[in-house]
């Protein structure tokens, strides 16, 4: 087990990128990043260069933003997008294999489970599915989420993550709808509601505003959490608290609601610390934080500005640290970690001093 300190957070360095990049996959045992971008493209790049620069996938691809990536196995990753496509790449080569019109809508995030065998998707299509990561066929598809809001306007499906023992699956949704799903059957085993999570304009712009962005479960499968924002007042600045709910999805309870006026705006991830000690959450508005709470009593613990608006997190191996991708750059955080102290040596023996 690793023991990573939140108040030894260190940023190691930011680099600047063109464009916005939305998601982000990591190759084990390297600073070696894949992001996808607002140019349409793929990236690759090594966050541990002395001079990072990275290098766009030269390959026809995707026609809109590139929303989600995962590295589904060592030489093969997989991306979504706005033009509703699954693309399956070779890693080495940068070169696509296969692809797919999986949604006819938005795709907004692409997952693996925890050995790769399977991606998931959500769309705008307020649609999950399940993919076979080998074959590219689909395995389940998950249908549960409205397509209008309450107000009736259209609703969007943003989050979506499986359980690190790969059993579970949670979507998530504008209005603060979840879903969790048994990922053998495809059958829906829970919901749970997060309405604090949305907001209706009604006077300046008409607009439905907010949802549940991220959504995570801790490393024991047991607790479900979901990031987004509260209410907002100033919609063109997501003017809103930053907010995370901590949920024991089994027994369909809220444990903790976290509301942060600090720093505000939209929790785009969440990550479970290993020990389950503490809870990130990452994002922004116009700028950026990073933020740890307590699990079981949802403090803060540390709250740090990011250089820029967070998208997404790309853990270290034994989460170490992190890379985040978002408006204009990449940093790289590591945690100055205190391991416990080891059993005491036994003494030497008399006769050996």
């Amino acid at each position: 087990m690793t023991w990573s300190d939140p108040e030894k957070l260190k940023r190691v360095k930011d680099f600047g990128i063109s464009g916005i990049a939305f998601c982000v996959a990591r190759e084990s045992g390297s600073g070696k990043l894949f992001f996808g971008n607002s140019d349409f493209n793929i990236y690759e790049v090594d966050a541990l260069a002395e001079k990072p620069e990275p290098a766009a996938f030269e390959a026809e691809g995707h026609q809109s933003y590139v929303t989600g990536i995962v590295q589904s196995s060592e030489k093969q990753l997989v991306s979504g997008s706005y033009d509703g496509n699954l693309i399956w790449w070779n890693s080495e080569s940068k070169k696509p294999t296969r692809s797919i019109k999986a949604h006819v809508r938005w795709i907004r995030r692409v997952t693996a489970s925890p050995d790769g065998n399977i991606v998931a998707s959500v769309a705008d299509d307020m649609v999950g599915k399940l993919w076979d990561a080998h074959s590219g066929k689909t395995m389940h598809t998950l249908k549960d989420h409205k397509e209008e809001t309450p107000d009736h306007y259209p609703s969007m499906l943003y989050a979506v993550a499986f359980s690190p023992d790969g059993k579970w699956l949670a979507t998530a949704d504008k209005v603060g709808h979840i879903a969790v799903w048994e990922v053998s059957s495809g059958k829906k085993a829970a919901e749970l509601e997060s309405p604090g999570m949305y907001t209706w304009d009604p006077r300046a712009r008409r607009h439905s505003i907010g949802g549940i962005r991220s959504v995570a479960f801790s490393h024991d499968s047991k607790l479900l959490a979901a990031g987004g924002i509260g209410k907002i007042g100033n919609i063109d600045h997501l003017g809103g608290p930053s907010r995370v709910e901590i949920f024991d999805w089994q027994k369909n309870e809220s444990l903790h609601v976290i509301e942060d006026n600090k720093l505000k705006g939209l929790v785009e991830q969440i990550e479970f610390d290993p020990a389950g000690n503490w809870l990130l959450a990452a994002g922004g508005d116009h700028s950026g934080f990073v933020s740890f709470y307590n699990v079981d009593t949802g403090q803060l613990i540390k709250q740090e500005k990011a250089p820029m608006h967070v998208h997404e997190l790309a853990m270290n191996d034994n989460s170490t640290g992190f890379f985040a991708v978002g408006h204009g750059k990449i940093a790289h955080y590591e945690f100055k970690s205190d391991r416990p102290p080891g059993p005491a040596a036994p003494p030497l023996p008399q006769d050996a001093t």
